[in-house]
């Protein structure tokens, strides 16, 4: 694909992780008011369904 070695921390760096994108388009603050916490969404080892694979 052409990408350079850093590309997933400029990505990171200019959108953010899913935590900020979710806080920021529908989180507390958003007119949807959607909490990330005890949700689905959350990480598992906050009750939630999400489990971040590493990668390097």
């Amino acid at each position: 694909l052409g990408l350079g070695n850093d590309w997933a921390y400029n990505v990171i760096s200019m959108i953010g992780n899913y935590g900020e994108m979710y806080e920021r388009h529908v989180g507390l603050n958003t007119p949807l008011q959607l909490q990330r916490e005890g949700s689905p969404n959350a990480l598992w080892t906050k009750g939630g369904l999400h489990y971040p694979m590493p990668f390097r």
